[in-house]
């Protein structure tokens, strides 16, 4: 599959990601082929990247939820970057634009504003799905205060 997935392209990517993935949501299977078949479905997401002009949300927010799922379900690792609460913490915040002080304030008046920003919001409001769940696995401080306010933020999103 590792193969397969270096050479595909496009659709192929995706069939490879969705199939890996259920590979990895399979619980007759022992955890540590759970997170192979989870990295393969990761493998698969990122070469999607190759294929779109400009960085992806789509593929950013499915990194992210399938990297949280594999935290909550299989437990974290933080000698691997991708079941690390504390790297996905870090990927989230890089991926986001504003502040949740900047979002709350947008948002207040979001039918007012032109297209573009409101697909900014709206991208926020999907990289930051998983925020919920990734803030109890990570200590206290100025990480967990900030994914903290984007969790009291999000709903406000369109």
């Amino acid at each position: 599959m590792q193969t397969f997935i270096r050479d595909a392209c496009g659709r192929q990517l995706e069939t490879a990601r969705v199939a890996a993935q259920g590979q990895a949501y399979d619980s007759s299977r022992p955890p540590e082929a759970r997170r192979q078949w989870a990295k393969l479905s990761l493998l698969a997401n990122r070469r999607m990247i190759d294929n779109v002009a400009g960085p992806s949300v789509r593929v950013a927010q499915q990194d992210f939820m399938l990297r949280m799922w594999v935290i909550d379900r299989l437990g974290p690792d933080d000698t691997d970057p991708d079941w690390s609460p504390d790297a996905l913490a870090c990927d989230t915040l890089e991926r986001l634009t504003f502040t949740p002080t900047q979002t709350a304030g947008l948002a207040k008046g979001w039918r007012n504003l032109p297209i573009e920003q409101i697909r900014e919001l709206r991208r926020h409001k999907d990289l930051t799905a998983h925020l919920e769940d990734l803030v109890g696995y990570l200590a206290p401080g100025p990480v967990r205060e900030q994914l903290g306010s984007w969790t009291a933020t999000r709903p406000l999103l369109p």
